[in-house]
């Protein structure tokens, strides 16, 4: 676990058997009868480290407690942890898959926030998409409110711009491997300074985006080779395919269905 002065925690779990990183600002440990908490659910790559200063800004001026979840996988877990604690049981569950990140989202509910807590949650793009999901899946969640920053709710293929970006990142993504594992041989330091030199154009760029981007590329962290689409077979919209990370040396490819 690590503390900071800007009374933010970060933490490693296992949830639904995969690697976790929970991002906590205010109140790290919920009691029965809290009141109120706010939790993000990311987008994709669910890599919780983006949305520090966000989460610091709620809690200022809310006061509330406010957490963040990765999806399974997102995140470099210390040497001390595998990315799955069963790899043979993370596959048979699709724990990577987006029907699989939704259930990883309500069995951290479950298990991490007192049954009764009342939950605004907050979902970025997919993010929005697994909340929906998740109040459908568990209509006894006490949602106070659910807000959607720029959702990706359906369909997301067959948008005009999906139709172009959906086959281009399922054939290009082979082209990213071999940069990717050269920048994951680097020094985290070095990795960080490219990435300020990368961005140095920004002059308003937040400098806690460079810790998570360099976990991202670290080569540690599943959420860097993650392509999804949504699946809801009741809409008949299915899942076009799920990269998700290593599982004994292979991956799961991009498929048309």
């Amino acid at each position: 676990m690590e503390s900071s002065r800007d009374e933010s925690q970060t933490e490693f779990i296992y949830c639904s058997g995969a690697a976790t990183e929970v991002l906590k600002v205010g109140s790290c440990r919920l009691l029965s009868g809290q009141n109120m908490l706010f939790l993000i659910i990311p987008g994709n790559p669910g890599v919780v480290g983006f949305y520090k200063t966000f989460m610091q800004t709620l809690h200022s001026i809310l006061g509330y407690p406010v957490w963040a979840v990765s999806h399974a996988g997102h995140c470099a877990p210390p040497d001390s942890m595998d990315m799955v604690e069963d790899a043979s049981a993370a596959a048979k569950w699709d724990v990577f898959g987006l029907n699989g990140q939704i259930q990883h989202k309500l069995a951290f509910l479950q298990k991490h926030v007192p049954k009764g807590t009342s939950l605004v949650l907050l979902g970025h793009s997919i993010g929005c998409y697994i909340i929906l999901e998740m109040m459908k899946r568990d209509p006894e969640l006490k949602v106070l409110k659910a807000v959607m920053l720029f959702p990706t709710i359906e369909r997301m293929s067959q948008t005009p711009q999906g139709k172009v970006m959906t086959p281009m990142l399922c054939q290009l993504r082979y082209l990213a491997y071999l940069p990717l594992f050269l920048l994951s041989l680097l020094p985290d330091n070095l990795t960080a300074l490219l990435i300020r030199l990368i961005f140095s154009s920004i002059p308003s760029l937040d400098p806690c985006v460079v810790r998570p981007s360099v976990e991202l590329l670290s080569g540690d962290c599943a959420g860097v080779f993650t392509v999804w689409e949504n699946a809801a077979p009741e809409e008949n919209i299915q899942e076009k395919g799920v990269l998700g990370p290593a599982m004994d040396g292979e991956h799961l490819n991009c498929t048309n269905k």
